[in-house]
């Protein structure tokens, strides 16, 4: 386990950008190589992208089934990672059944750096969507219905951690507002990201909601995105990106795999906020 000098103020986080792996065990791999390649930057709080390990696999059902306990096999490699590297690890989101619903939670898991699993956000708002033709080259997927396979979450998550309080929320959430002044009501002070996000849409709207929804929340938010613009039918965005409460870009990537490293100073949150005190002038 790596030790690391804590300030209560301050941490180090990294956002890890991955390209879909030919295999899970491949996925796996890459994740694990940008999880060190951002321990050894100094990293305390690693986020992952959405769907990491599963991205274009067809029957979610049953991934969410092997997964549905602590002990599948990506489950628990997130766990061995998290233990193993000392960290606080944002897992992107794995499919995960419940008994009480026919399809599987996208599921996003915190772990804390003993490997255990401390909080779970279901993704709230699922992508169904029909993306304008004329905006995607020839072969592209333009119809998306994440419905089909995922049931959507219902309940907002800040979670406490040692080094700060997280929010919880994952790609197409970064649409709806509400939500991230939810989780700025609840106390949250870094916003986590885990994203699969279409190049077609990413490349107008990534960047400029992570910094939105910092800037209108006075917080920190963490978009840890999938990369691969030239796939021929499902092209992703990249762009990962840390973000501070002024919406300036701590850190950022472009379109290859790698890790973006940022400090976070938590003192920022109040300067800003005691500057321009949003939350105290809301009328509606």
């Amino acid at each position: 386990m790596t030790q690391r000098k804590n300030s209560s103020n301050r941490l180090i986080a990294a956002a890890v950008q991955l390209r879909p792996g030919d295999s899970i065990e491949h996925s796996l791999n890459n994740a694990s190589a940008m999880i060190q390649r951002a321990v050894d930057l100094g990293a305390e709080l690693v986020v992952l992208p959405e769907n990491f390990a599963h991205l274009g696999c067809d029957d979610f059902s049953a991934i969410g089934q092997a997964e549905s306990t602590p002990r599948g096999l990506v489950r628990q490699f997130l766990s061995d990672q998290a233990r193993q590297q000392g960290i606080w690890l944002v897992a992107g989101t794995l499919p995960i059944s419940d008994p009480e619903q026919s399809k599987p939670y996208a599921r996003s898991l915190l772990f804390d750096p003993q490997g255990n699993q401390r909080s779970a956000y279901d993704k709230i708002h699922l992508f169904d969507v029909t993306l304008d033709k004329s905006d995607l080259s020839d072969g592209q997927q333009s119809s998306y219905r994440e419905s089909d396979s995922f049931s959507g979450g219902s309940e907002v998550v800040v979670a406490q951690t040692d080094r700060c309080a997280l929010g919880m929320t994952v790609c197409y959430d970064l649409r709806f507002a509400e939500l991230y002044r939810q989780l700025a009501d609840l106390g949250a002070q870094v916003v986590t990201v885990p994203a699969a996000f279409t190049a077609a849409t990413g490349r107008d709207h990534w960047l400029l909601l992570l910094r939105a929804r910092a800037v209108e929340n006075q917080l920190f938010v963490i978009g840890a995105n999938m990369v691969d613009r030239e796939h021929p039918r499902r092209a992703l965005w990249g762009g990962s990106a840390i973000i501070d409460p002024w919406g300036n870009l701590l850190a950022s990537l472009d379109d290859e795999p790698g890790v973006a490293v940022a400090e976070i100073d938590l003192t920022m949150i109040d300067k800003v906020r005691a500057k321009m005190p949003v939350s105290l002038h809301r009328k509606l």
